[in-house]
């Protein structure tokens, strides 16, 4: 969503549609989509036909034909390029030792919050709501617990009884828990960092067999380019790049521990000629 908002940006220049964007990508019924589509097309024409030409389903709720659990994205590649940036001009064996290091503790960190879960879900999937209102005017939501499905296409994309669901499953007298997805049961949050990551020997009491010691990796068939290597990520259209503020001279571009500028003496000499001076009058007293 936010990359497809940023090419909105550039493309339409001079508007604001950030929170009806989201809102219409974010929200379950059909109605709701409409109206806020025709919002969109209301402050550009253009921008209407756009999103349709992109595809509803890439970016919208409604439209959304899979799950939570069953896309597949490249946060988890971009965190651990963020994360072993300077770890990355390591030598092969020495980035693959910071990678499983890495690993390693995400296994603990979360395995240790994991076991310390007593309840039957997920934190996150047990703050469902506990006050619901099902006669909601003409937006009440129907029901089908044999097919978990509900009007309001909540219970189906998020796997989790919705407010019209859990009181149909009350009203029925069965367990709200069992309607759950399994991907929010904190057994399986527990199962998922059960694995032991092991530490790996040193280099020299690695035990290589021969075909796997025979094997020459060639370097990868790519075109290198003149100049440095980049390191930092390219980013997005519309997309404003952080800048730091180094604390040693205020400059921006760079930080304390790569600044080359010369500390400026100009104010240390200024505010000791200050206290000289405010301490001549009170010596001749």
């Amino acid at each position: 969503m936010q990359h497809l908002l940023h090419n909105i940006k550039n493309k339409f220049r001079g508007i604001s549609v950030d929170m009806l964007y989201y809102r219409c990508a974010k929200v379950y019924r059909l109605c709701e989509f409409a109206c806020l589509m025709n919002a969109l097309t209301l402050v550009q024409p253009r921008l209407g036909p756009y999103l349709q030409e992109v595809g509803y389903e890439r970016w919208s709720r409604e439209y959304s034909e899979g799950r939570q659990y069953n896309i597949m994205t490249t946060n988890i590649s971009e965190c651990i390029n963020v994360i072993l940036l300077k770890e990355r001009e390591l030598p092969v064996t020495a980035l693959a030792e910071e990678m499983r290091s890495l690993i390693q503790r995400w296994h603990y960190e979360r395995r240790t919050e994991a076991e310390k879960c007593k309840a039957r879900l997920t934190p996150s999937a047990e703050t469902f709501d506990t006050v619901y209102t099902v006669l909601d005017g003409d937006e009440n939501g129907v029901v089908d617990l044999q097919a978990r499905t509900c009007s309001c296409r909540r219970f189906q994309l998020e796997q989790l009884p919705c407010a019209h669901a859990i009181i149909a499953i009350r009203h029925s007298k069965r367990d709200v828990y069992d309607f759950c997805s399994e991907y929010y049961n904190s057994s399986t949050w527990k199962v998922t960092y059960a694995g032991v990551v092991y530490p790996l020997p040193h280099q020299g009491d690695w035990v290589v067999p021969n075909e796997v010691h025979d094997v020459k990796v060639l370097s990868p068939d790519i075109r290198s380019v003149k100049g440095r290597r980049r390191k930092s990520r390219i980013p997005s259209v519309g997309e404003n790049a952080q800048r730091h503020k180094c604390s040693r001279c205020c400059q921006l571009g760079h930080h304390r521990k790569t600044c080359q500028n010369p500390i400026p003496l100009h104010e240390s000499h200024h505010s000791s000629s200050s206290q000289l001076h405010s301490s001549g009058p009170s010596q001749n007293v």
